[in-house]
Parts: C-alpha cells; sequence; structure tokens
C-alpha cells in the first residue's frame, strides 16, 4: 500500500513594529535579557494592555496579500496554558472571530501553478524565550529572556493543501517572500521572528480522510522543514505499516540528529480555555480602512517575476533569484533600465554585486557601487571602454574606492586594447611561446583558439578587445 504525506503550515511571523503590540516596550532584537520590559509585558496585576494600532494595519497588510477576507470585527481572547516563558499564564491571541479568513496563495512552481489555502489570519502577542544553554549554570538551571514576551505576531494557518517537505519548504519560501515584500515581517529566520509548525498526518494514496495530526513545532530554516516533513512522514507510514496507531502529539525537530523528538501530547482548542480577553474591546476595522491599505500594497513577488520574464526576456531562474528580495528587485530594475542591458543586469547583481554584499556584511540599499555606476560599468563594458574580464577588477576597485567606473578604468590602466598593431605583438608572442598548440591548430584542433585567447588577455591583463584578438590569431595561424 502507498501512503501519501498530508501537510498543513502554522506560520507565525513577528511584525514590524517600534513596539509591542499590547505596550510601548521596544521590539528590537538582542537587547540584554530582561531589558525590554513593562509591567504589561511581564504580565503584572493591575497593569492594563492597549493595542497597537501598527500591528493591527500591518496584520491586515498581510491577510490581504494573502487574498484573504479581512472581518469588519474581531476579538481578542485568553489562550490559558502554563509555560515559564509566559507570565501571565495566558496568552492574549484571537481564536472564533480572528482578523481575516479564507485566503489563497498561488504560485508557478516547476512549470504549473500552485495554490494552498489560507484558512486564517489572526493577531496575537508571542511569549518569552527559555535558554537552556549558553550560561555558565545553565546545565542546572533553564534562564528565562522576556524581551520577547508581547512581541506582535500574526499567526497564519494554511488548509492541508501540501504534500512532502519540498513542496512545504517551497511553500514557505514564496509565504516569506511577500510577508518581506509588503514590508510586515523581515524574513529572518536565524533570529526567530519568522517560525513555522507543521502539522503532519499519513494516509493512504487514494484516500480522503485525514490520519492523525502530529504537530513539528517551531522550525527556522525551509531546510530543517523540509528534513522534518520527510522524517515525519516515513515515521508515521512504519507506525501504520507495523500495526501501530499514530499518536496526536507535538514533537520537535532535531537538526542534529536529523530526528523528530516528542514534546507533549497535543492539546485540542477546549484544553486552553479560549474566553474574550477582557481587559480589550472587539477591532474594528472599517471597508474604507481596508482600501486604503490595499492600495498601498507593493508588486507582489510572483508577479514582478512574471514581469521581469515578460519585459526583461529574463529566464525563469533569474527572475526567481531576483524576485526574492524587494530591494534587489528595486537595484536590479534601476540597473537594467539604466544599462538598457537587463541580462548583463541580471549577471552582474547574482554575481558580483551579491558576492560583495555578503562579504562585507551589508545590506544591498547600502551597497557602495548605486544602481547607476553598475548601469555604467555594463555600458562601458558594451561600448567596448573596457573587457568584460577586466571589469571585474575594475568593479572591485569601485566597492573599494568609490570611484565611478571611468576612474578605475584610468586609475588600473585597464582601458580596452584595441589596436591592432599592438596587439599583434602581443599575439606573435603567444604563438611564438606555444609552438605545440599552434601546431595542433594547423592539424585541424581549432578548438584550441580558445586557449591561445586565453592566453593573450593574461599576457594584456584582461584590456585586450577579445574580437580583434580573434580575428589577429585566426589571421596568423591561417598565413603562417
Amino acid at each position: 500500500m502507498e501512503f501519501e504525506s498530508v501537510v498543513g503550515l502554522e506560520i507565525h511571523a513577528q511584525l514590524l513594529t517600534q513596539t509591542k503590540i499590547f505596550c510601548g516596550c521596544p521590539t528590537a532584537f538582542g537587547g540584554a535579557p530582561n531589558t525590554h520590559v513593562c509591567p504589561v509585558c511581564l504580565g503584572l496585576p493591575g497593569a492594563l494592555p492597549v493595542l497597537n494600532r501598527r500591528a493591527v494595519e500591518l496584520g491586515v497588510r498581510a491577510a490581504l496579500a494573502l487574498n484573504c477576507d479581512v472581518q469588519p470585527l474581531s476579538v481578542f481572547a485568553r489562550k490559558n496554558y502554563f509555560y515559564p516563558d509566559l507570565p501571565k499564564g495566558y496568552q492574549i491571541s484571537q481564536y472564533d472571530q480572528p482578523l481575516a479568513i479564507d485566503g489563497r496563495v498561488e504560485y508557478d512552481s516547476d512549470g504549473h501553478r500552485a495554490a494552498v489555502g489560507i484558512i486564517r489570519v489572526h493577531l496575537e502577542e508571542d511569549a518569552g524565550k527559555s535558554l537552556h544553554a549558553g550560561g555558565s549554570d545553565t546545565e542546572r538551571v533553564t534562564h528565562v529572556d522576556l524581551n520577547r514576551s508581547g512581541i506582535p505576531l500574526v499567526e497564519i494557518v494554511t488548509h492541508p493543501d501540501l504534500r512532502y517537505g519540498a513542496e512545504a519548504a517551497d511553500f514557505f519560501a514564496r509565504l516569506r517572500a511577500i510577508l518581506r515584500a509588503v514590508e510586515v515581517n523581515d524574513g529572518n529566520m536565524e533570529e526567530g521572528s519568522l517560525r513555522c509548525d507543521a502539522n503532519v498526518s499519513v494516509r493512504p494514496v487514494g484516500e480522503v480522510e485525514l490520519g492523525v495530526k502530529v504537530e513539528v513545532k517551531n522550525i527556522n530554516s525551509f531546510r530543517f522543514l523540509r528534513d522534518a516533513i520527510d522524517y515525519e512522514f516515513a515515521r508515521q507510514v512504519d507506525i501504520v505499516r507495523c500495526g501501530g496507531q499514530v499518536i496526536q502529539e507535538t514533537r520537535l525537530w532535531d537538526s542534529s540528529s536529523g530526528r523528530t523528538e516528542s514534546m507533549r501530547s497535543k492539546e485540542d482548542a477546549h484544553d486552553y480555555r479560549y474566553f474574550p480577553e477582557p481587559d480589550l474591546p472587539p477591532v474594528e476595522v472599517s471597508e474604507a480602512w481596508v482600501d486604503e491599505v490595499r492600495q498601498a500594497l507593493p508588486e507582489l513577488p510572483d508577479d514582478r517575476r512574471r514581469r521581469f520574464v515578460e519585459e526583461f526576456r529574463l529566464p525563469e531562474y533569474d527572475a526567481g533569484v531576483l524576485t526574492q528580495s524587494v530591494a534587489i528587485s528595486d537595484y536590479f530594475e534601476e540597473v537594467a533600465r539604466a544599462s538598457a542591458n537587463p541580462k548583463a543586469a541580471s549577471n552582474w547583481v547574482m554575481g558580483e554585486v551579491a558576492r560583495a554584499t555578503k562579504s562585507a556584511g551589508v545590506h544591498i540599499a547600502a551597497f557602495a557601487i548605486r544602481p547607476p555606476a553598475l548601469a555604467d560599468l555594463i555600458a562601458k563594458i558594451d561600448g567596448g571602454a573596457v573587457s568584460g574580464s577586466a571589469a571585474k577588477q575594475v568593479f572591485e576597485r569601485m566597492v573599494a574606492t568609490g570611484e565611478t567606473a571611468t576612474q578605475a578604468i584610468d586609475a588600473e590602466g585597464l582601458a580596452q586594447m584595441d589596436d591592432p598593431d599592438a596587439l599583434g605583438r602581443v599575439v606573435a608572442s603567444v604563438l611564438e611561446a606555444h609552438p605545440q598548440v599552434v601546431a595542433n591548430y594547423r592539424a585541424g584542433k581549432t578548438g584550441v583558439i580558445g586557449f591561445l585567447v586565453g592566453q593573450v588577455m593574461r599576457e594584456s591583463h584582461g584590456r585586450a578587445n577579445p574580437k580583434v584578438v580573434n580575428d589577429l590569431l585566426r589571421l596568423s595561424l591561417g598565413s603562417s
């Protein structure tokens, strides 16, 4: 009997607000433990929450980007459970009346149109963080950092429309790109601002009824999500084939061992004893405000990818890479238009620009070479002012000094050599130094001319015009 996995995701995305959802404490990552806290996010008696309007606006942005219906009235509830990093003993979330429902994400994947349904999008506060390692005494005790407590989250719950790990990881990557594009979330999975829980069950292929669901918690990379789902699928299939029963539970992914480990039995909704939050009134979202937010939405990644393919004639791969980030998309598009050579712009942005920004640890918005300067360098290559190989040296100097392409070319003496007399002397020297290669060419192995071109380029320090070099070599080899 063949089995398939059925996967639904619950994505928790921290909203890009300056302050927490119910108080004025900062949301900045990396503060000393328990310094971004106040009576509200510490859950002290008598402290009253006040809803952050910006958090609601970002929640609406996320919902609209996912094609959800934003509800005119949503209600916060208390979700009661005990964790050491949840000081109130309950989490303020939304339950039966969420911010938005009934969404759908469609995207191109491996040549076909894929779609994943969104059940709900709701707002909630994050819990704190338990620290089990890194301290001198963490073998004996657990430390609690409540800086994260109260940071605003949007939770996105999908239908069980996904199959297998690679498909789920691909969708999660698409969703991350959408949230970053609409400036709802920074997508920083290493810092925990974007996390994912996977609900995994198995069933015989062809059956409609779902199997027992197992939740794998707090996955913070695409690879971990793929591997965790694939492992859990294999684990559950083994249980079923051996005549056992899959247990509804919550498990954690251990990336070091490549296994999921049991964490606790899985709670049902009634275990949380939800009831309306008495200190917060219902959230009213007007149709006019929703329309205002909708009008402000930028072009979404999949739409921009298709436009890059159609308008700039880019390969699908290039367009996919360039639209993973709004900043990179903007940078490329400006270079492409200014240089009038979109493919060259794509190659430089995906290649040298990506390497340079990664090496320097800078965001592309702060990169030393701005789009007009890179477009100027590409135009100089196309115009023959500098060779393609020498242009990389020019680029490195531009990064280091902030010079223009013209200044860097002049400073390095890399203006392209076009003079047939000067290049003829270099060609003659190369042919004299490689008599066996010359003999091979004349014996019919014409492919060796590439080697000779490379030698001329090396001798000219990358300055020689490749077309002139090819012409001179063929002339010399044919007449000698």
